[in-house]
């Protein structure tokens, strides 16, 4: 896929979720499942981690020729940062601005750059839909997983 459509497609996801997202209420952002369950909110801070990470990374890439990225421990990133704590509305609202910002940069990263293969790469490592070592990669792909990512969580919260 290009810059533009990605940025679309990431934009379009973030623009549909948080309309869906508005509509639940501090009370319900809040529960869990099952106590070793993520409540809302804990998954919409995991969301905003993610994004925090992976802006560095989209940014990065660009003047690098692999794609090795420092990973993190998501469980411990969420329970640090105590968005069980948070409301929900200045999450969503974090959520939402900040993958706006990617969708920006996104649409700005030139044609040869996003499709450029990549040998080198530990996205077998840190990407949520992991490519084996051997196999070269594009920035493209990276993209796309962390979109299909976010809807995964998103998933969890409101479809």
């Amino acid at each position: 896929m290009k810059s533009d459509e990605l940025s679309r497609l990431l934009l379009s996801a973030t623009e549909a979720a948080f309309h869906k997202l508005m509509v639940i209420t501090e009370e319900e952002s809040g529960k869990k499942s099952s106590p070793e369950k993520w409540s809302h909110k804990e998954i919409l801070g995991h969301l905003i981690d993610s994004a925090s990470n992976n802006h560095q990374r989209f940014v990065r890439a660009q003047f690098k020729s692999d794609l090795v990225f420092s990973g993190y421990q998501q469980d411990d990133w969420v329970k640090i940062q105590r968005y069980e704590d948070a409301p929900w509305l200045s999450l969503l609202n974090l959520w939402y601005e900040f993958n706006m910002h990617l969708g920006r940069i996104i649409a700005a990263i030139p044609g040869d750059i996003i499709l450029l293969q990549r040998p080198s790469h530990n996205l077998d490592e840190i990407a949520w839909q992991p490519v084996a070592k051997a196999e070269p990669v594009t920035l493209a792909y990276f993209i796309n997983d962390y979109i299909g990512h976010m809807q995964h969580h998103l998933k969890q919260i409101i479809y």
